[in-house]
């Protein structure tokens, strides 16, 4: 009876997690290169049961007592693995502001184990002077001339350096070469994960690998293309209606879960009040 009341709960606790996830999906639908996120939802291992016989079976020498008799496997509940980011490409949204940029996916090599396709980053340097990588090309210039991201990082070109501009009249190539007038200012840097799932979520649409390490050129990649888009930027990948449907479906099934806790409750009333009751 108490094994049911933990293999609901576990269920309940998987479903909430996964609405809380789906509910942050949907609040950031239209944030620029937002990547949405996915739950992986597991089965705790299978418990194998056996009964006790309590029958005695008469022997040459007396009575035997009958062993354990295998009853067969019990589910002990679920859990909420991992949550990993969905790096398909969000739909393009024109701005018309020289500052923002849209980085579209060309051909992404994917990895020879998972068959999962890499991802394109422009690269950033934080507070801490380490990169990180964004998706949102949603940029500015700050007090001195440099090209940031809203979080105030630094925007990096294909050298790992800061991109400083005189002002914001300038042009971006489909190449990502930054042209004020006739002169090549910079090329915007970019990185490629081949195994993004394994990279860190910062928040606010940035990443980070996991040991620090700066993720490679993705100029120097074999087989990588992309272009980039001046006066566009990358939409969220957030898949509106499917998340609602999501999340109504979670929600269904956590309320079926309280309902069988809640019959497990009564069932326990029961046992209590009534069956060891003493007359």
């Amino acid at each position: 009876m108490f094994r049911g009341f933990y293999t609901v709960g576990s269920g309940m606790i998987a479903q909430q997690r996964k609405t809380e996830m789906l509910a942050n999906n949907m609040a950031n639908a239209n944030t620029p290169g937002f990547k949405a996120e996915q739950a992986s939802i597991r089965s705790f291992p299978e418990m194998y049961m056996s009964s006790i016989e309590t029958a005695r079976i008469p022997t040459a020498n007396g009575f035997q007592m009958k062993g354990l008799s295998p009853v067969g496997a019990v589910s002990t509940g679920v859990y909420m693995q991992e949550t990993l980011p969905l790096f398909i490409q969000g739909q393009l949204r024109e701005t018309e502001l020289t500052t923002d940029v849209a980085l579209v996916d060309g051909l992404l090599p994917a990895d020879g184990e998972t068959g999962i396709p890499g991802a394109i980053f422009f690269r950033l340097e934080n507070d801490g002077g380490n990169e990180v990588y964004t998706k949102n090309g949603n940029f500015t210039l700050d007090a001195n001339g440099f090209l940031t991201h809203p979080m105030g990082y630094y925007v990096l070109d294909s050298n790992g350096q800061r991109i400083a501009l005189p002002n914001d009249d300038f042009q971006i190539t489909r190449e990502g070469v930054i042209m004020a007038g006739n002169n090549a200012v910079a090329t915007i840097g970019v990185s490629f994960a081949g195994r993004p799932d394994t990279l860190l979520k910062q928040g606010n649409g940035l990443f980070a690998t996991e040991d620090g390490a700066n993720l490679p050129d993705a100029n120097g990649v074999a087989g990588v293309t992309y272009s980039m888009q001046q006066g566009y930027l990358e939409g969220s990948n957030v898949d509106a209606a499917r998340t609602m449907t999501d999340m109504l479906t979670a929600y269904r099934a956590f309320e079926a879960n309280q309902k069988i806790l809640q019959a497990y409750d009564r069932s326990m009333e029961k046992a209590v009040t009534e069956i060891g009751r003493v007359n």
